[in-house]
């Protein structure tokens, strides 16, 4: 059989083209030399070593654009034997018919594949593409063929190969090789659709291949495959399949795929969250054991950072899906932490970032702050405090525990209380804010988890007041613990503040300026703190004592930077004066303050000192600035002259502005966060940034404004902090009379509660006495009765008398009834004769057409008034029975009232007979009672009826008179045609006879009655027809 590519010697069979081990396919040194060599053509330099190649595949894959290579630059490796090897496997895959040979073909340039990289991408790649085309029948062949091009393109192989000993650009020319290849395959875009279709196969040896050649793909050229992706049809819903493959391999590298696919996408990584991914990677790390799990967690932990992080929609979508509730499992940490697995480290710590991701900083505040207040009420920050606080952590997850704990508290009221309340487990127990200040100040400790603390300690005051208020209390006379028994927040911040190390110096400026950060009220009590620096000598500010510092910084040794101690001084010296003109003049009252600051400005230092000098500037333009003019030899004028004199506005303005334009202050102003590389670059705070920003500006302004200006703006300082005053005089007007309605409100309200409770208590006790009243009435008449037996039967009357009154009332209303009864009776009878009477006049009116409607609803409404009528008499002899039934049992009571025995010689019997008649008596009574009420009920129902009936009478009566006027019209128009008759018989006699007087014949008399009559007749139907 000829196949176009030569005889079978030239070409072996394909079994020895099975795959060979790794070993056997990479060539050694001397090998890759000589293959080179004979592989070298002429360049256009001696000793090049790149190879320019730019090949054309020959045929068109199914008539579509040809498949053109770009140049791809690579030392030659193989061989002319190998090559043309490969040439005769790709014809083989062409142009043979019989599906087993293309099928060996393949697998032979899957064996080469690893080896001949290059050779195998060039000249089979179309080729490859053709066979996923149209063997798609074959999973075996389809799957060998995603495997060649997975070979070619991904560059991990090539990479995990390479000898230590190759050279430095090979690395580079790897990741050019595998990206010339994906571009040529990605150029065609129906390749990447046929590469989804083949990954909706649920044959492993197709769906696996695919999986990792696409995710190959990904890492080469990431963006154009996304938006190939993202366009075709369900292009990600049919990856998302892939995390529910019950095979732990395809599901694994599906998630690798989604973490490609996924890479700073925003749009299809809200595709995958809407495709239910959060539940399902949750899952996995469920099942996988959350962080003692292996690397399937590691990647559904970056996957899950990939689909939150800088995407507000999926993490609106994680909070609402309440997964955040899920992460509190993840923290859970037992007693014995010794011996944690070095995958154990690294889950944990993903998990902390992927917390941070949800409630960062640069979120948007409304999301992060509902993360936040999730997290406290699902348990999160409660575990994540936990581990904070355990033994045995490692220091980086320690480390990034603390951080996240800073975000989750940043700038939520309800978390920080909470942490403040949090202590150590330490005997006794400390705050676990005193335990991590003490972590910071403590020079021994990692630079890293130093400024973690720092951190943690400042978002803690962030927007907390309170929180500000507790720190500085610490530091005031009347809180300080006179016995030492325990170490506070202050003194842990003092003692940093003025030791021998200078990290330890900037971290507790920076931390005391947060606890004075926007907060007036603190900054003027932070100025009664007394410090008592040596025995014998009278107690210093500690204001006074940091501009002490500050001026003897060179003096004192200290460990690390001189120049970072002194700029921590600063800032927090600029803090603590801007907006606080009381705090400004304190600093002025000190003599050597202002003489310093000129002169660090004054002077020529060099390029570290600059920053001193910056700072200087600012406390100084701040002392001008916020300055209120108390003290004379300090005034606002006085010190810009003196800067003037001195230093030079230009001067100033520029030593002003080397604090901007310094690199780390532009480092810190990026983030909140303190992330130093080293300790000598810790020299900015954020927030200090932010206030620099503010009053670089206004400072600059405030120099050069003459004094006119400044008096200006005094006084409309004045008149705005009058207006001020008033504003805020009258909120607390309305606040406290709104405190005082609601207090009235409440009082109200409780008095309407009491009135009713008492109301209650009245009834319950009008009830309780009437009760009592029977009880005594009901034991009076037993106690007659037994003192006197004889007159028992007069003791039975008086002891009903009560009854016969009840009785004699019932007669009287049932009286009433009667006579309302007969009253009623007698107007239907008038009614009933009237309707009567109008009966025959409606007859009479029935001949006209017009009242012929009115007659028949006239009619129809006697019917149904006569059919009422019924009912109503039907109703009366009820009633009527019913009353002589009532009459018939009051004289069956009466008798056996006045029928007792007066010989009962029994008084217990004739008790109990008395009882029973009672019994008797009250029912019937109620009976009566309940009859009474049905006769009113049909009282008023008869009231009603004879209501309607009247009306309807009345509209009969209007009718009735209505059709007498149209019958008395009708006679009148009658009467009118008689005597127009009568008139016309004269006038026609008359002619007659003038005719017969002229000779003319005329008809008979007869003849002209007949005629009369017909005329009379037609002039009667026409009449009627008008």
């Amino acid at each position: 059989m000829h196949l176009g590519v030569g005889s079978e010697a030239a070409c072996p069979a394909p079994a020895p083209l099975r795959v060979p081990p790794a070993a056997a396919l990479r060539p050694g040194r001397a090998e890759q030399s000589r293959a080179e060599q004979s592989r070298a053509r002429p360049g256009p330099a001696p000793g090049g070593f790149y190879l320019s190649c730019r090949t054309h595949f020959s045929q068109k894959p199914f008539g579509g654009p040809r498949m053109e290579a770009p140049v791809i630059h690579r030392p030659p490796k193989v061989s002319p034997r190998s090559s043309a090897k490969i040439q005769k496997l790709c014809d083989r895959v062409a142009s043979s018919t019989l599906l087993d040979d293309r099928r060996d073909a393949v697998r032979a340039l899957k064996s080469l594949s690893k080896k001949y990289r290059l050779e195998v991408g060039i000249q089979a790649m179309e080729h490859l593409v053709r066979v996923l085309q149209t063997d798609r029948s074959d999973s075996e062949i389809i799957g060998y063929a995603l495997d060649t091009l997975y070979n070619v393109i991904s560059n991990d192989l090539e990479e995990e190969e390479q000898d230590d000993s190759e050279e430095e650009n090979s690395p580079k020319q790897v990741d050019d090789l595998g990206s010339q290849f994906t571009e040529i395959f990605i150029k065609q875009q129906e390749n990447v659709t046929l590469l989804l279709t083949l990954v909706e196969e649920f044959d492993f040896h197709v769906r696996w291949p695919g999986v990792k050649l696409l995710t190959s793909l990904l890492k080469q050229q990431g963006p154009q495959v996304q938006q190939i992706i993202l366009v075709s049809p369900m292009g990600v819903s049919r990856l998302m399949d892939l995390l529910a493959d019950s095979r732990e391999v395809i599901r694994n590298d599906g998630v690798l795929l989604l973490q490609q696919l996924t890479k700073s996408n925003a749009a299809i990584q809200k595709i995958v969250a809407f495709e239910n991914a959060f539940e399902r990677l949750l899952d996995i790390i469920t099942e996988e054991g959350n962080s003692d799990g292996g690397i399937v967690v590691e990647d559904c932990l970056i996957l899950l950072q990939n689909l939150l992080k800088n995407n507000n929609s999926n993490q609106n979508f994680f909070k609402e899906g309440s997964y955040i509730q899920r992460m509190k499992p993840w923290f859970e940490v037992g007693d014995d932490n010794c011996g944690w697995s070095a995958q154990k480290v690294t889950n944990l710590h993903l998990m902390l970032q992927l917390v941070r991701v949800l409630v960062s900083p640069t979120n948007p505040p409304g999301a992060t702050s509902s993360c936040q207040k999730a997290m406290f009420h699902c348990g999160l920050l409660q575990q994540l405090c936990t581990i904070l606080m355990a033994t045995g952590v490692p220091a980086d997850i320690l480390t990034e525990t603390i951080n996240t704990v800073s975000e989750v508290i940043r700038g939520c009221q309800m978390n920080q209380d909470y942490f403040a309340s949090v202590n150590a487990p330490s005997n006794p127990p400390r705050p676990a804010i005193v335990v991590l200040l003490m972590s910071m100040v403590n020079e021994r400790q990692p630079f890293v988890l130093r400024c973690a603390v720092l951190y943690c300690f400042q978002c803690f005051l962030y927007k907390n007041q309170k929180g500000q208020g507790e720190i500085v209390s610490t530091l005031l006379p009347s809180t300080i613990d006179a016995t030492g028994n325990s170490v506070s927040a202050g003194q842990l911040l003092c003692g940093g503040l003025f030791s021998t190390d200078s990290l330890s110096n900037w971290c507790a400026a920076v931390a005391l300026a947060h606890a004075l950060q926007e907060n007036a009220t603190l900054k003027e009590q932070l100025l009664r703190v007394q410090l008592a620096t040596s025995i014998g000598n009278p107690p210093v500010s500690l204001l006074q004592q940091c501009t002490n510092i500050l001026s003897q910084g060179d003096k004192i040794d200290r460990r690390g930077s001189k120049v970072q101690t002194r700029v921590g001084l600063l800032m927090l010296l600029c803090t603590w004066l801007s907006n606080c003109s009381i705090a400004v003049t304190h600093f002025l009252h000190n003599p050597a303050n202002i003489p310093f600051l000129t002169g660090q400005i004054a002077e020529n230092l060099g390029e570290e000192e600059q920053l001193v000098q910056g700072l200087c500037a600012l406390l100084l333009g701040i002392s001008i600035y916020y300055n209120d003019n108390s003290l004379e030899n300090y005034r606002k004028e006085k010190l810009k002259q003196l800067i003037e004199k001195r230093i030079g506005r230009e001067n100033f303005i520029e030593k002003l502005g080397f604090i901007s334009k310094h690199e780390l202050y532009s480092r810190a102003a990026q983030k909140p966060q303190p992330s130093f590389s080293s300790p000598d670059h810790m020299m900015f705070d954020h927030e200090f940034t932010k206030l620099v920003k503010e009053l670089e500006g206004v400072i600059s302004k405030a120099i050069y404004k003459s004094s006119e200006e400044d008096k200006k703006e005094e006084e409309v300082k004045k008149t705005l902090e009058q207006h001020d005053n008033i504003v805020t005089h009258y909120k607390k007007v309305i606040r406290e009379q709104d405190q005082e309605l609601e207090e009235l409100k409440q009082q109200v309200n409780t008095l309407k509660s009491q009135n009713e409770q008492l109301q209650t208590t009245v009834t319950q006790q009008v009830s309780q006495i009437q009760q009592h009243k029977d009880q005594y009435n009901l034991l009076k008449v037993q106690l007659g009765k037994d003192n006197q037996h004889h007159n028992s039967h007069s003791d039975t009357v008086q002891m009903n008398g009560i009854q016969v009154e009840e009785v004699s009332k019932l007669k009287e209303e049932l009286e009433e009834w009667k006579n309302k009864h007969e009253l009623l009776q007698g107007q239907l009878r008038e009614k009933d004769s009237l309707i009567e009477k109008l009966k025959p006049l409606q007859l009479e009116t029935g001949t006209e057409q017009s009242s012929q409607t009115s007659k028949s609803s006239g009619l129809e409404h006697n019917n149904e008034l006569q059919k009422e009528l019924e009912m109503l008499r039907t109703q009366i002899q009820l009633q009527s029975a019913e009353i002589s039934k009532l009459q018939a049992e009051n004289q069956k009571l009466q008798v056996m009232n006045t029928s007792a025995d007066p010989a009962l010689g029994d008084s217990s019997a004739t008790a109990a007979k008395n009882l029973e008649l009672e019994g008797r008596l009250v029912q019937e009574v109620k009976e009566l009672k309940s009859e009474v009420k049905a006769l009113s009920e049909e009282k008023a129902s008869l009231k009603q009826h004879l209501d309607s009936s009247n009306s309807t009478v009345a509209i009969l009566q209007d009718e009735k008179s209505k059709l007498q006027q149209e019958v008395a019209e009708s006679k009148k128009e009658q009467d009118d045609l008689l005597v127009l008759l009568a008139d016309q018989d004269q006038k026609l006699s008359a002619l007659k006879n003038k005719l017969k007087d002229l000779g003319v014949p005329v008809e008979d008399e007869d003849d002209i009655e007949s005629g009369d009559q017909a005329d009379e007749d037609e002039d009667g139907d026409e009449e009627e027809q008008d």
